[in-house]
């Protein structure tokens, strides 16, 4: 995979895990959705640089917030980050459950970006319509694990969904290019107090093995602060069971 800021970024086997940072989500930052709701985008641009300084490879920006013009406020945000290089300089991934917002973040990227994410929740026609827009805009693509019955928990139901939607996309009628998606196959949280979830991390390491085998060229991502969400306020717990998690999924890609 070859995604582009102002500066070309190559994923390749050398590059076992990729950064990607979240603090530009509304919905993952209290900050940056205050500052954004202020209209302060002059310090929501130095929530960017920092992610940068700090080693993120990929700048996650999401809008989605029932009091933000989202459209606009994706667009804003976008083309500020494109005038300041030592940000622009890495890939941006385009972040909403809304598809007018991500197509309004693609019109403002001067690289490729990544959308996250599309999914079959819709039904195939309209996964496909998004599909062809996105590659037309030649960007990489994040593919979530639901499907018309919603989202895949268990280890089969995540390679399920995940072959279904790479064999749509790399049909005849669609020609996605395989190495430009990547597959989220739901890391969700254990140690809630219900017996089922518990083996929730282990479903997501071997779904991710299985993925990556019967779908050539493709990738996998995961929102990683899902796993130890019980543990919230518990910082010293969390980064031990993220770092175990990520040493265990790692070594099956």
């Amino acid at each position: 995979m070859i995604l582009s800021g102002l500066e070309m970024f190559r994923l390749t086997p050398e590059i076992p895990f990729v950064n990607v940072g979240e603090r530009c989500n509304i919905a993952g930052s209290a900050r940056f959705s205050k500052l954004v709701k202020e209209n302060n985008f002059t310090e929501a641009v130095d929530v960017a640089r920092k992610q940068v300084e700090s080693g993120a490879q990929i700048i996650d920006i999401n809008m989605d917030d029932g009091l933000v013009d989202g459209v606009k406020a994706m667009k804003k945000f976008v083309q500020l980050l494109a005038s300041e290089p030592d940000i622009a300089k890495v890939p941006m991934m385009i972040d909403s459950s809304k598809f007018e917002i991500i197509q309004a973040g693609l019109q403002c990227f001067q690289g490729k970006c990544l959308v996250n994410s599309i999914s079959l929740k819709g039904g195939e026609q309209e996964f496909i319509k998004q599909a062809k827009e996105i590659m037309r805009y030649g960007a990489g693509v994040v593919i979530m694990a639901f499907d018309e019955q919603g989202q895949a928990a268990s280890r089969d139901e995540k390679v399920r969904i995940c072959q279904r939607a790479y064999k749509i996309l790399t049909s005849n009628e669609v020609q996605f290019p395989p190495e430009d998606i990547i597959f989220d196959p739901n890391i969700l949280t254990i140690c809630t107090g219900i017996a089922e979830h518990n083996h929730y991390g282990v479903d997501f390491i071997e779904a991710a093995e299985i993925i990556v085998k019967s779908c050539p060229y493709a990738h996998i991502s995961g929102g990683l602060s899902n796993l130890s969400f019980a543990f919230r306020g518990v910082d010293e717990l969390r980064d031990a069971m993220h770092s175990v998690f990520l040493y265990h999924a790692i070594s099956v890609l």
